[in-house]
Parts: structure tokens; C-alpha cells; sequence
């Protein structure tokens, strides 16, 4: 890849990040593995961040795409569009919001910046709540929301940002505290925030950390928030990005760990519902997404040949209980990761929830994060045949895995020996 890899860096920014110290190109993929140009075999249990969900090459996403590019490929959205019209449908009842309303974008930035616009409009205030850690695109308007400081460019932003504890359990000043506790902790201190300025537009959460570590607050944290925002006529945008479809296995969506005051407001989603296919949007009640007071179009979003792959994807994840599959073979992943981790002292944590688990690792004897343990250990597994990610928030030192759903208990039990060699190489 050396040739294509020097082209690369003559044409492309510097900022456009590359894994491993010899860059790979993927060519082609099936079911839960990929090859790369020189034929080398690779188990994914990256999915292309979280986008490849049900399967490489599925022949009923495949075959959709086929079939309506051979009948029309572009239209934009100022023309009846009937596969749009009908993932709306199906998207607005799945998402639990009444009343739904659903606007489509080509990407999770594309999304977030929406709800972020709906929002500010509705409320007539450019304040935005987000979490410590987070991470929502990288648009102007996102990456001013995002609390990732390695992932956030610049300071300057259309928005005035307060960014609010809870995002990371296990780490900052509550994490000693038991979840109870903990939720206490972060609801006083939203509290007390909140007494200090005018009330903002909403907040903006993930309910699982994605390039943050895939860090987890205690269950019911966002709905102890929601009681409070709502005192303050505050929104509450959940960015299921990277939570959405049932990839935690316990929900459909990640907002519902924390159902107890009811869906959010709106919420966002992308990756996984096209398949590799750009899709994204967002799911609002009608009265915040039609606020807007001037028109708007999207050339690219609601894509007839997208929403087509969106449908087939769907469809599929739902007829083959793919949500119950990461729930069962990612519960048993977990676990046997824990098994390996309590072998090495450089693993701090490995947490998650169904096909979305994080492996944190710390310089053996500390509590201090290890980047260059994560990177030498996303090259062994590379050499080994396993394809992972790495995200954390001031420093990239977790294992982020996150196959496609359909993993099998088989290939988990291989990325997991995999995995196992690939720590002690490291180590």
C-alpha cells in the first residue's frame, strides 16, 4: 500500500487519520469479514465505526440498491419520494416519540447540526447543555458541542456550550460514589448550573459514549435530568449515532435505559440503519420539527437509492431479531473479554452493553491511560486477522468493538482469542 498510501498523503489533509503504521485498503467484505489488497483475511469487529450493522455484501441490502438504481438514483427532496415516505414511517413509529416527524441527512453531523438548529429555533436560545467526554461530527456547530478536546479543533462556535457531568462513571469527581449516589451527584450539580444561567436550548447526549471510550452512566441518569430540564422548559436531544437499532441488545434505542420520564425529544441516528449506505437524520415531536419558519431542502438527504438499503437493512435487523443476537452473543463476548482482561494488569476496565464494549487499558501499576498500549495492541490484532477500533477521551487509550450485529458465538470466541494474544503481545 505504499504507493497508494504516498498519493494519499499528496492530495488529502494531514487531519484525515489513518489506522495502523502501514495504512490498509479494504476491498471487499461478507457477512462479519473483509480483505484488504493484498488478500489478507480480516474478522471486523469494527464494522466501519459502527455503520456495517447487519452484514458486508448483505444480499437483501445489495439487491435493494441495485434494483432502484437501475430505476432512478437522485431526485432530492423536492419530488414525492415514496422508499422516504416509507423508512419515515417505519422510523417515526420505532422511535417512541408521539407525534413524530422524521427529516433525513446524509451523516450523524449532518443530524446532530439539525437538532441543534431545531432546537435553537424552538427555544429561541443558542445555549446548548452537552456531557464532558461526548462527541457529536465534525460541522462547525458540532464540534462546539463536543467535549472531546481531541476531536474539537477549534473554540470558536455559533453556540454558547455548558458542559454537564455524568457521560464517564468511572472516572471524575463522583466516581467513587455508588449509582445511586453518583445520579445524585450529577442531577445537584445540574441543578446548581442551571440556577446560573438563562435556560438553555436543550441538552445534547449520547447514551453510551461512542469515540469517548464507550463510557456508560448509571441507568436512569437521563431521565433524573429530564425532570429537571423540563422544570427549565429544556429539551433533551438523545444522539443515538452510534446507540441506535438495537446494537446495546437490551434496547432498540439507547434512551430507553433511562425511560422512566419518557422518549426525548428528539433524537438523532445515522451508521448503522443504512449498512454502509450514507444515512442519517432526525426524529422530533411535530411542533419542534416544524418550527422552522422558512423553507428547506435537502439535495442529498432521503436518497432514493439510501433509503432503499435503509429499508432492506431494516427489515432485516428486525425479521432476524439482530437486537436479541447482540443481547445473547455480546453478552457472552463480554464476558470472556473480562475472563482475559484479569490477566493483564494494563486493563483497567472492559465495559458495554451487546455488540458496543470498550476495553480500557492503563499503564500496568496506575490509573493513567495508555495510548501507546491501545495502538500496539490495534496492531497485533491486525496481524493476528482482527479488525478493532480505539477512541477515550483526553487520550485514545480504549479498545472500542463493535461487529456487525449478526456476529456469530463462533467469531465472537475467535476476535476474543484474537484479542487475548494480541494483549500479551502488547504487554
Amino acid at each position: 500500500m505504499t504507493d497508494l498510501y504516498t498519493r494519499h498523503q499528496a492530495v488529502l489533509p494531514e487531519w484525515l487519520a489513518l489506522y495502523y503504521e502501514d495504512p490498509i485498503e479494504i476491498t471487499h467484505g461478507e457477512g462479519r469479514h473483509v480483505w484488504d489488497a493484498d488478500g489478507n483475511k480480516y474478522l471486523d469487529f469494527f464494522g466501519g465505526i459502527l455503520t456495517t450493522m447487519t452484514a458486508h455484501a448483505l444480499p437483501e441490502v445489495t439487491k435493494a440498491v441495485s434494483e432502484q438504481a437501475g430505476r432512478i438514483i437522485h431526485s432530492s427532496t423536492l419530488y414525492l419520494n415514496r422508499p422516504m415516505v416509507e423508512l419515515a414511517e417505519r422510523v417515526a413509529q420505532l422511535s417512541g416519540i408521539p407525534d413524530a416527524r422524521v427529516f433525513f441527512t446524509t451523516s450523524g453531523t449532518e443530524a446532530n447540526d439539525t437538532a441543534l438548529l431545531l432546537a435553537t429555533a424552538y427555544r429561541q436560545s443558542n445555549q446548548i447543555l452537552a456531557m464532558r467526554n461526548s462527541y457529536h461530527g465534525r460541522s462547525f456547530s458540532a464540534v462546539g458541542i463536543t467535549g472531546n478536546k481531541g476531536w474539537s479543533p477549534t473554540s470558536l462556535s455559533p453556540l454558547q456550550t455548558l458542559y454537564v457531568h455524568g457521560g464517564v462513571r468511572t472516572r471524575g469527581p463522583y466516581a467513587d460514589l455508588d449509582d445511586a449516589a453518583f445520579t445524585d451527584a450529577c442531577v445537584e450539580d445540574l441543578k446548581d448550573l442551571l440556577g446560573h444561567v438563562r435556560p438553555p436550548a436543550a441538552l445534547i447526549a449520547e447514551p453510551i459514549q461512542g469515540v469517548g471510550g464507550f463510557t456508560t452512566p448509571p441507568d436512569g441518569l437521563y431521565a433524573a435530568f429530564r425532570d429537571v430540564l423540563q422544570q427549565h422548559g429544556v429539551l433533551w436531544i438523545a444522539d443515538e449515532v452510534q446507540t441506535g437499532w438495537g446494537r446495546t441488545g437490551e434496547h432498540f434505542w439507547g434512551w430507553q435505559a433511562h425511560a422512566a420520564s419518557g422518549p426525548p425529544d428528539m433524537l438523532t441516528f445515522a451508521k448503522g440503519i443504512g449498512n454502509g449506505m450514507s444515512i442519517g437524520g432526525v426524529v422530533a415531536r411535530a411542533e419542534i420539527m416544524n418550527c422552522l419558519d422558512s423553507n428547506s431542502i435537502s439535495t442529498f438527504g432521503g436518497s432514493p437509492v439510501t433509503m432503499a438499503a435503509g429499508l432492506a437493512n431494516l427489515t432485516y435487523l428486525l425479521e432476524h431479531d439482530l437486537q436479541g443476537n447482540a443481547r445473547r452473543v455480546g453478552g457472552l463476548l463480554i464476558e470472556r473479554l473480562r475472563a482475559v482482561a484479569a490477566q493483564f494488569g494494563g486493563v483497567r476496565e472492559v465495559r458495554g452493553r451487546g455488540l458496543m464494549i470498550g476495553i480500557e487499558l492503563v499503564r500496568p501499576g496506575t490509573d493513567r491511560a495508555n495510548p501507546e498500549g491501545a495502538a500496539a495492541v490495534l496492531e497485533a490484532a491486525r496481524e493476528e486477522g482482527l479488525l478493532i477500533g480505539k477512541g477515550g477521551g483526553h487520550d485514545t487509550s480504549v479498545l472500542r468493538i463493535a461487529p456487525p450485529l449478526s456476529l456469530t458465538v463462533a467469531e465472537a470466541e475467535e476476535g476474543a482469542s484474537i484479542l487475548e494474544r494480541a494483549l500479551s503481545r502488547a504487554q
